[in-house]
């Protein structure tokens, strides 16, 4: 039977779209006998047409996903988009690596244990990059003979 004109009208009035429509198998003569929209309203209260609910997109794999990274996963090369420099920026590395660098310095002269003129010339050093953390800084200081074993 064609229920076309039928569903489109129950669409409308169930404000869904003609997909969701849902009609009774059982009882298709007599949606095929309903032609006004007041009939179509009947059969929807006596639930002969209904409509059928929304389907939606599943999160079960997106909140997998999220479960996986908060763990480290789907972190490798593939997974990249941006360059090294721009996953994590190359000025917040030399701000985290400058900063412990001064300060230890500044306290070694604030301490006595280094000169002003050894500070400067070792701040200067470290601001061309030559050290890579304050125990690089530290060993060099020793070695050089700047800073005493003991200290």
């Amino acid at each position: 039977m064609d229920l076309k004109s039928q569903r489109r009208i129950a669409a409308q009035i169930l404000r869904c779209g003609e997909g969701r429509v849902w009609i009774d198998p059982d009882r298709i003569e007599d949606v095929a006998d309903a032609i006004t929209r007041a009939d179509i309203r009947t059969a929807i209260e006596s639930g002969t047409i209904r409509a059928l609910p929304k389907k939606g997109v599943s999160r079960g794999r997106a909140r997998y996903n999220i479960a996986q990274k908060s763990k480290g996963r789907r972190r490798g090369i593939g997974s990249r988009k941006g360059t090294y420099g721009a996953r994590s920026p190359e000025k917040k590395r030399w701000i985290q690596t400058i900063r412990p660098i001064r300060s230890t310095l500044r306290e070694l002269r604030d301490q006595g244990k280094i000169t002003p003129a050894v500070y400067r010339n070792f701040y200067m050093k470290a601001k061309g990059g030559m050290f890579k953390s304050k125990a690089h800084i530290v060993s060099h200081l020793k070695t050089e003979g700047h800073l005493k074993e003991g200290n």
